[in-house]
């Protein structure tokens, strides 16, 4: 299994740090800030390899320019899509990335929505999902389409239940608060919210989370569902179809 570990970065960023099989050498995830990667680095004396993006937003990339002037060399990636200062290295879904001190490759899920140009990576069991999908929530459509949110979650739930999810912020108490006005019979949801106030009492991320416990939890992911239909229904959803829904739902979570 993988050994990642997380860095706190701006006021509810997480940076995700993947360390190879060589423990000296790690690639990091959306930094959106220099110092506590830089400082991580120094600490442990290690090398990175790598920065992978999952989108162009600054509070995933804003550290990208202050890293680089430390390692010059290395290659930063993300989609051509979302054109990022400093990317060196343009993927897509059929792509797939090697490091040397990695024991398989990453591969690439293109998953527009929240950007035109977002990419989630999949190393081993977990996913890398920057602000697409969240624990318990989703992330807002800014430049895709609603169907290309739906379609980039659906991919997402085809993956092995077993998926271990790292989103990019910490909004997991925020989104069951939430789900739960949608959801509020939902028993999992109730164990999750006890888990998460317990982990966040103590200053541990809620992060990560199975595939299949989001599932379960997540209503963005289950907006086909009866029970969440007639919730939604019951707020004025008059619509027939997933896309629909789930656009329906997203405007719930953006007033509420």
């Amino acid at each position: 299994m993988a050994h990642i570990f997380t860095l706190n970065a701006l006021s509810d960023n997480y940076i995700w740090v993947l360390h190879g099989v060589n423990s000296s050498h790690v690639i990091v995830f959306d930094p959106s800030e220099a110092d506590p990667v830089l400082n991580y680095l120094q600490k442990n004396n290690l090398t990175l390899d790598g920065i992978l993006l999952t989108h162009k937003h600054w509070d995933h990339t804003g550290g990208v320019k202050t890293l680089l002037k430390h390692f010059p060399t290395i290659p930063v990636y993300a989609s051509k899509t979302d054109q990022v200062e400093g990317v060196t290295k343009f993927i897509s879904e059929s792509d797939e990335i090697v490091f040397e001190n990695l024991t398989s490759p990453i591969k690439i899920l293109d998953i527009p929505g929240h950007t035109l140009g977002h990419v989630a990576y999949i190393y081993e069991n977990a996913l890398f999902c920057g602000d697409t999908l969240f624990s318990v929530g989703m992330g807002k459509i800014f430049e895709g389409t609603p169907t290309q949110m739906y379609n980039a979650l659906a991919k997402i739930k085809k993956l092995p239940q077993e998926t271990l999810i790292y989103c990019a912020h910490e909004y997991t108490l925020a989104n069951i608060k939430f789900a739960q006005n949608i959801d509020p019979n939902n028993k999992t949801l109730e164990l999750r919210k006890s888990e998460v106030e317990n982990l966040r009492k103590n200053n541990l991320p809620s992060l990560p989370v199975s595939l299949n416990i989001e599932l379960k939890t997540n209503p963005f992911l289950r907006c086909e569902e009866p029970s969440i239909l007639a919730a939604l229904k019951n707020k004025g959803y008059t619509g027939n179809d997933p896309v629909s829904a789930l656009l329906f739902l997203r405007e719930l979570k953006n007033k509420f």
